[in-house]
């Protein structure tokens, strides 16, 4: 039965992929999954975590992604091919998601290699006496590990903390706010530095992990949260957050980056 499930939500995904410049509705999704529409809804957020509309939304900003970074089409021809109507709340959701605008996105494609993170700047909320530490693993033994704390159950925006490790082992994440936050990390393997355009599950390529909510009160002290990587799937949310130069070849020393 569950197989069955995740095939119809799987189903859905591609017709997403396909139809990115339809006005794709609910309806539309349940009936390629061949499910009720409230009972689509729900077995949908159980099998990738995030709401069909949402899904949808990361994807088209995904495309939105590689069209920028392998295309001269300008930004208003973009978004009207991912199916936004109005440029203006395109780049909006795009810079919020993505971390850049469209049109900075595109010049730092083109440009060296820079730690996109570094113009993150402030992290969001106040800093908390808690600290969230443990251990991440991953069958990428040797290749670095992007993790950090989002508020939700996809890599968009920005985290509240977040750090860069060499390699997989021991993570501290320090003065965490009060909230319920979800970690997410995500490592590259070698020759698959230009992963935010990679198909999910891309011969193992791409190794990402989730865990939460993790539940922060004040004065907590230290919350213990070990994470282990796998190969991205297609049912997997997509990375938004513009990592292509935070998994560089050597990663700085996470003493460096840790927020």
């Amino acid at each position: 039965m569950e197989n069955a499930i995740e095939q119809a939500v799987l189903r859905v995904v591609k017709s997403m992929h396909e139809n990115l410049g339809e006005q794709l509705t609910i309806n539309d999704m349940a009936r390629t999954a061949m499910f009720s529409k409230f009972h689509f809804s729900r077995v949908f957020q159980r099998v990738t975590g995030l709401s069909p509309g949402r899904f949808l939304s990361a994807v088209r900003l995904q495309e939105a992604k590689r069209l920028l970074a392998s295309t001269s089409l300008t930004v208003t021809d973009i978004s009207h091919r991912v199916g936004y109507s109005s440029v203006g709340t395109f780049s909006s959701r795009f810079t919020s998601s993505v971390g850049l605008s469209p049109t900075k996105y595109r010049q730092l494609r083109t440009a060296a290699p820079q730690i996109i993170i570094d113009r993150w700047g402030e992290t969001t909320g106040d800093g908390g006496t808690t600290t969230v530490r443990g251990a991440i693993f991953s069958p990428l033994a040797d290749r670095p590990i992007f993790a950090g704390l989002f508020p939700d159950r996809i890599l968009e925006g920005r985290p509240v903390r977040y750090t860069v490790l060499s390699e997989p082992g021991p993570y501290v994440l320090p003065d965490v706010p009060p909230g319920e936050w979800h970690l997410i990390a995500r490592s590259v393997a070698d020759g698959f530095e230009d992963a935010d355009h990679l198909p999910a599950g891309a011969d193992g390529g791409v190794c990402v992990g989730r865990l939460g909510p993790i539940t922060v009160r004040p004065g907590a002290g230290t919350a213990v949260a070990d994470l282990r990587l796998r190969p991205m799937r297609p049912l997997d949310p997509p990375v938004l957050l513009a990592l292509r130069d935070v998994l560089p070849a050597r990663a700085p020393e996470p003493a460096e980056l840790v927020h």
